[in-house]
């Protein structure tokens, strides 16, 4: 499992999975009744497929209440190591640089502050992105 994926199912509830849509039952007949012609049966209508409802996560209080029940301090706000050692994830830089390749990070993987910074907001921008209800305070 990735590390964003680590992170994201540690702040946001899983995701549902839509089941597929299921083919009427009855079909059309396997012959013509003799001496006659089937009955015309209106084609099966394709069932539109509506994706899951989406219901938007207040990250910052998911993250507060993990906070308040470590008894720990942590900047987990603006720190990506702290954020990590709140959801119970290794963040050793060679997990860091794990996760700076999932999220695109271009720059220098060395650990450096650019480097992190960008990787705790990236974070929050995909954590956005997956449905959390992200301040602007946390992405900025």
């Amino acid at each position: 499992m990735s590390i964003w994926s680590k992170i994201r199912d540690a702040i946001l509830p899983p995701r549902k999975e839509q089941p597929a849509p299921q083919a009427p039952a009855g079909g059309a007949p396997a012959s013509a009744p003799t001496g006659g012609v089937a009955p015309a049966q209106p084609a099966p209508q394709p069932q539109p497929t509506a994706p899951a409802p989406v219901s938007e996560v207040d990250v910052e209080a998911v993250l507060s209440q993990k906070a308040a029940a470590k008894g720990e301090t942590l900047n987990w706000k603006t720190s990506i190591v702290d954020l990590m050692k709140l959801l119970d994830l290794d963040p050793s830089l060679a997990n860091r640089k794990e996760l700076a390749d999932e999220l695109g990070y271009t720059g220098a993987k060395d650990g450096s502050a650019e480097m992190n910074i960008w990787l705790h907001k990236a974070v929050m921008q995909e954590l956005e992105k997956s449905g959390g209800k992200v301040p602007a305070s946390l992405k900025d």
